[in-house]
This record gives C-alpha cells, sequence and structure tokens, in this order.
C-alpha cells in the first residue's frame, strides 16, 4: 500500500482504528460534557462488518460508513491530530464522495456535535448542507447532506 491509498481496515488494524479514532476525538469530551460516541464504537465490529476505510500506513485517518437504502451515513471521520493541515481528511471525504457513488448512493449523510465547531467550517467547504439541528440523548447534533447528482 503507497501512502495514499485508502483500504478496508483488517482486524489486525483495530488498535490503530481505536487509537486514531480516540486521538481525533479525546480534546472533546471536556467541550462537550461527554465522550464522543465514535470513541465508544465496537471497532472490531465495524472493521468485521466492513464499514471502516484506513488512509496511510501507519494508519493515519479513517472513516466508518455505512450504506443505507438512499444515502451512504458517515458515521464517523478521524484523522491524527499531528497529521491536520496535511490533506487526510480532504482525502477520506473524497473517497467517501466515490465510494456513494460506486454503490450508486446519491448521496452522502453525516452528523457533528454543535459544539464541534470546526466541523461547521470544514463540512460545508465540501459541499455538504445543513438539514436540521437535533438532540439525541446527550448529543446536540447538526445534520449535514451532500447530493452527489
Amino acid at each position: 500500500m503507497t501512502n495514499d491509498e485508502i483500504r478496508p481496515a483488517r482486524a489486525a488494524d483495530v488498535p490503530a482504528v481505536k487509537a486514531v479514532t480516540d486521538a481525533a476525538y479525546h480534546r472533546y469530551i471536556e467541550r462537550i460534557g461527554v465522550v464522543p460516541q465514535p470513541m465508544e464504537a465496537d471497532h472490531a465490529a465495524d472493521v468485521a462488518a466492513g464499514r471502516v476505510f484506513v488512509f496511510g500506513e501507519p494508519v493515519v485517518g479513517l472513516v466508518v460508513v455505512e450504506a443505507r437504502e438512499d444515502h451512504l451515513f458517515l458515521d464517523s471521520i478521524a484523522v491524527r491530530p499531528d497529521a491536520h493541515g496535511t490533506g487526510a481528511g480532504r482525502r477520506l471525504l473524497e473517497f467517501v464522495d466515490a465510494r456513494a457513488r460506486v454503490l450508486g448512493l446519491p448521496e452522502v449523510r453525516l452528523y457533528t456535535n454543535a459544539l464541534m465547531w470546526e466541523n461547521q467550517k470544514i463540512y460545508p467547504r465540501f459541499g455538504y448542507e445543513v438539514v436540521e439541528r437535533r438532540v439525541d440523548g446527550p448529543y446536540d447534533r447538526i445534520h449535514y447532506r451532500k447530493r452527489l447528482v
């Protein structure tokens, strides 16, 4: 694998998936007052289900996606903090678009915590539009979509 390839995660990648996810989301714990949901995910189950794709060798970033009937759901995107500004996040978002197209899905959907204001600046730059803001349990979330057609 070259350093710019994105590939399906394997069982051996689970520790790296956890480490990158934890590193990416840890800074938000104090700000939002709860552990971000991606940190509590069952990474082994997500990898086994083919939902996780990793970038870099060693892994510097990843996405967790789920194909649904009418869209691709971007459950999580995580980039190691020391790789911010390298284009890893952009490359992963481009991969998500390409994955949705390969699967014949017309849009990508995601949500982010309302207190993760950095994300609210990033997603619109990549073509995402706000659909709604909704409280789900302890999470105040802003839901986005990106139409691909």
